[in-house]
């Protein structure tokens, strides 16, 4: 049965919208009119795929929900097609419904659940469908279930912290730049042009603050649309291989940018291979996937050159250790791990170790931008102050 996004009429003459399995056009009609409404019109959910643009998303606090939900229904013994079903009657979003019935409408078609997922690879991720496929083969799906969800929670949560912990600095530096602006713009060349008027001597920060001034005055709103331009012009630029390779050279080549870039890649890395290789992932394929979630070009090469090391039978410490991206602390769990046969579990600890060095650091970074804005928000608005002052300080010493 293949799912229904319907229109309908019901008894008082008012519109209802609604999601519905049928078989047929003809068979969602006799449902609806069972219920009491009239058809108005439908539309049979879309099956998309990795190319698709338009493939419905759901947020991650939504997927580990779900995952959650479908989790504790498998284990309690329920059949795949009826934990869909169960999870899509708990929803109140019709997206979500929509999308899960069609999902429950291929496997009854006798299609494997991960296989299912993959018409919607913007809402369940290429990581997620590869250790649903882990857990269906190995007969842990529930298991593996929770732990995506368990997953998918860690990564919402440390986003979370990341907004929280970026979002002062933010309102901090607009606040700055808009009170700099307002100065230069507004207040400093009415109190400039007075003393201007009576021919007196300006002093040369007084000059150089109200050429600023000017300057924001005739270019401020061109200079604001060409960089919102040269933005838009950025996005589209990075949407090229070539062109981003060179930006991620740049920026591994840039002292102030390397170490951070290095440790939330490797985060991402290294919590990803550690969700894989836990749910039953073979490691060279979760070593595959895992390098697929890093964002600079560099550093997934040097990780997709450790994954076939492996693959030709180095072992996975030496390999990680050959591309100088691990920290020394994790690359001793890793091996150690292999030598003792638990990696799985040496993983685990070695990502949340790991997570937990990037928060603070990140908390760290952003504790100390705060004040270090102050001090320069600070000594813009001195200069600005000091440049109104002079002027009227002369004044009163010609007037002496």
């Amino acid at each position: 049965m293949a799912a229904y996004e319907y229109l309908a009429l019901n008894p008082l003459g008012k519109k209802q919208k609604g999601v519905l399995e049928a078989e047929s056009e003809r068979h969602l009609r006799k449902k609806l009119s069972e219920q009491k409404l009239i058809l108005i019109r439908c539309k049979q959910g879309k099956e998309y795929h990795a190319s698709n643009w338009f493939s419905p998303k759901i947020s991650v606090k939504e997927r580990a929900l779900l995952t959650r939900q479908l989790a504790t229904l498998i284990e309690a013994g329920l059949p795949i097609e009826e934990a869909l079903s169960g999870v899509a009657r708990q929803s109140k979003k019709k997206k979500l419904v929509s999308m899960l019935l069609a999902i429950r409408s291929k496997v009854l078609e006798g299609n494997s659940l991960a296989s299912s997922l993959a018409s919607y690879p913007n809402a369940f991720p290429k990581i997620f469908r590869a250790s649903v496929k882990a857990g269906e083969e190995s007969g842990f799906l529930a298991v593996v279930l929770v732990e995506l969800a368990n997953f998918s929670e860690r990564t919402r949560n440390n986003q979370q912290k990341l907004r929280m912990a970026m979002l002062y600095p933010i309102i901090l530096t607009l606040v700055a730049i808009a009170i700099v602006v307002f100065l230069l713009g507004s207040v400093m060349p009415d109190i400039v042009t007075a003393f201007q008027r009576q021919n007196a001597e300006l002093p040369p920060i007084t000059l150089f603050m109200l050429n600023i001034s000017h300057w924001i005055q005739d270019y401020g709103k061109l200079s604001l649309a060409c960089g919102v331009v040269l933005v838009f012009l950025y996005g589209l630029a990075m949407k090229k291989a070539s062109l981003r390779l060179i930006r991620d050279k740049l920026v591994l080549s840039t002292p102030l940018l390397r170490a951070p870039v290095k440790t939330i890649q490797i985060t991402r890395y290294t919590s990803t291979l550690a969700m894989l290789a836990h749910s039953g992932v073979s490691l060279v394929d979760a070593m595959n996937i895992a390098a697929q979630v890093t964002e600079n070009q560099i550093v997934q090469a040097k990780l997709n050159d450790a994954r076939q090391r492996v693959k030709e039978g180095i072992a996975l410490g030496t390999a990680l250790d050959e591309t100088d991206l691990m920290p020394p602390m994790m690359l001793q769990l890793i091996i150690s791990g292999e030598q003792s046969g638990e990696l799985d579990a040496m993983l685990m600890k070695a990502s949340k170790q790991q997570e937990e060095d990037t928060n603070n650091w990140i908390g760290t970074m952003v504790g100390l931008f705060e004040p270090a804005m102050l001090l320069v928000m600070g000594a813009v608005v001195m200069l600005i102050v000091t440049a109104i002052l002079l002027p009227i300080m002369n004044l009163n010493q010609l007037l002496g």
